[in-house]
């Protein structure tokens, strides 16, 4: 059976740019060598979890790995926690939280702390919110623990009984639509309180509770040392907790061995991936984070994933970088990004990757439009090389040049499926 390497790119796919030519930074981008990889193989778009589903990443990646996400999901914050390495069982509640600027009131200046919140300054504040934050509902222990940048993960743990994830966000940029995930296509500027979705005591109380935790933590983080300082040095602080995407369980699905027959490794950089692994079974290997150097870093999983691929039946490598400046609405950055991975992580992997014998796919786990800041429903590209297939006719990798590839349009789910059938 020839070896897979599925390669993300978060918040890959884009919108054309009237400053880069009527580009998108994809298309725009210096990359060589997946143009060279694309003209040795076949291209298509995909719709990740469903058509006009502007999916966040959980959700996402779920469906790309090959698990329908209406069936082996159950919310984030689980994820997240798994991840982080926290305890969590059933009837717990844990929830994704992001380190948030407000202003006056409730309005929200910034969602992630100007994007320099120092990994040290999260631990110690989110240590600070662990240890101060008392919840009344008797016996319910909160956990807070810092985990990537801006970002961090919640878990309410009842003494008796169990809460339902059954609420809303308090993050207005992101919805809860049939149990999923969905970013907001016209998200609003003030912190929204959680509310019940049904009439239950355990949805009631667990409402009240993520309420109570998003007032009491705003007063910890608000005079906080670490705060007083950012201020001080004209950096924004640090000052409340945006939570979305609520779970009470873990849900039960089968590994990628046993759904695929794939004893897949995978290199990752968020929890919420390390959570995903964890859960399907793969192999989580440990690599830097790649915002430290992306050169350096780029080229060090390149070199990780050429040593570790004989090891497994597949690699799944998920690089973060193009998502970020799609959110900050900066195409030049989001084309460099992506000029950087080519030539980093590709430029040192392809060369030494034997084709006939591996199965290369690229794609993304949603769109990213700098336009919008925020994820969309956009189809994404899908490059796939190697096995023997033949090339169709596609010569540059990009959303429009896909778009024509004999692949056609698939959806997330269909991916793995048909990476395994050109594997054997």
């Amino acid at each position: 059976m020839k070896k897979i390497l599925f390669v993300v790119l978060d918040g890959l796919g884009d919108r054309p740019v009237e400053e880069l030519g009527d580009r998108t930074p994809l298309e725009a981008a210096d990359i060589p060598h997946l143009n060279r990889l694309a003209a040795a193989g076949e291209q298509g778009t995909v719709i990740t979890v469903g058509k006009g589903i502007a999916p966040e990443s959980d959700v996402a990646v779920m469906a790309i790995l090959g698990y329908d996400p209406l069936r082996f999901h159950a919310g984030r914050g689980p994820l997240e926690a798994l991840g982080a390495g926290l305890p969590f069982r059933d009837g717990d509640l844990a929830l994704r939280g992001n380190f948030a600027t407000l202003g006056s009131g409730w309005t929200i200046v910034d969602r992630r702390v100007g994007r320099n919140l120092q990994s040290a300054e999260a631990a110690e504040l989110a240590e600070a919110v662990d240890r101060e934050v008392r919840l009344s509902a008797s016996g319910t222990d909160v956990v807070v623990r810092a985990t990537s940048g801006h970002r961090c993960v919640v878990v309410m743990h009842p003494k008796e009984g169990r809460l339902s994830a059954k609420i809303s966000n308090t993050d207005p940029a992101y919805a809860r639509v049939g149990g999923l995930g969905v970013a907001k296509a016209n998200a609003g500027n003030e912190v929204d309180e959680c509310r019940p979705f049904d009439d239950s005591p355990e949805a009631w109380t667990a409402a009240e509770l993520v309420n109570e935790f998003t007032r009491k933590s705003r007063e910890v983080l608000d005079g906080h040392p670490v705060n007083r300082r950012r201020r001080e040095r004209g950096d924004l602080p640090a000052n409340v907790i945006l939570l979305r995407d609520a779970g009470d369980h873990l849900p039960q699905a089968p590994s990628m061995q046993q759904r695929f027959g794939v004893q897949f490794g995978c290199f990752v950089e968020m929890p919420v991936e390390r959570g995903i692994a964890r859960l399907l079974g793969m192999t989580v290997i440990e690599v830097p984070p790649s915002a430290d150097d992306r050169e350096r870093v780029y080229r060090l999983w390149a070199r990780r994933a050429i040593e570790e691929l004989p090891r497994h039946g597949g690699l799944y490598l998920h690089l973060k970088g193009p998502d970020e400046p799609g959110h900050d609405g900066e195409y030049l950055a989001k084309r460099d990004v992506i000029s950087v991975i080519d030539r980093a992580f590709f430029g040192e992997l392809l060369p030494k990757i034997r084709l006939e014998q591996t199965i290369v796919a690229v794609t993304a786990d949603h769109a990213t439009p700098c336009a919008l800041k925020s994820h969309s429903a956009d189809p994404v590209p899908l490059l796939v090389a190697g096995g023997g297939a033949p090339p169709d006719g596609t010569t540059t990798f990009g959303e429009r040049e896909a778009a024509r590839g004999s692949i056609g349009q698939l959806f997330g789910v269909d991916i793995m499926p048909m990476l395994v059938k050109l594997a054997q």
